[in-house]
């Protein structure tokens, strides 16, 4: 395997790690009262083949730390790109391009409204001459 395909795989484990850490807390949190106004929340049913609820936290941490740190270690190992100062310059010519680009988007934009204006005017003259049944000028 890769080690992007590796580096994936270790996002999807943080991932799950990180999801079921979560849902194991909500489900295992006692019950609080959110107003006066409710009755006091009835304290749930635990059950014999649970794990100690103050032993989970630790042990769920423990695995999210030991895959952040399977993660750094990967990343680590991921060769140092040799073409930087090529990709700067690369990166830098289409920023520019990039910029020439949206300023003759913008002419051509400010152009379509001036014409949009025009025909605007002239719609609206004609509407004029039917209404007033004027012939044109």
């Amino acid at each position: 395997m890769d080690i992007i395909s590796q580096l994936q795989e270790q996002v999807n484990t943080i991932a799950s790690l990180a999801f079921n850490s979560f849902g194991t807390l909500q489900r295992d949190a006692p019950s609080v009262r959110l107003s006066p106004n409710y009755p006091e929340p009835t304290p749930a049913n635990p059950s014999d083949d649970t794990v100690n609820t103050a032993e989970q936290p630790k042990l769920m941490s423990a695995a999210l730390v030991k895959a952040a740190k399977q993660f750094d270690t990967l990343v680590n190992v991921l060769p140092v790109s040799e073409g930087d100062e090529a990709q700067l310059e690369r990166i830098a010519e289409l920023e520019a391009e990039n910029e020439a680009v949206g300023q003759e988007l913008q002419r051509q934009l400010e152009a379509a409204e001036q014409e949009l204006k025009q025909a605007q005017e002239l719609f609206n003259q004609a509407v004029d001459n039917c209404v007033n049944l004027k012939k044109p000028d």
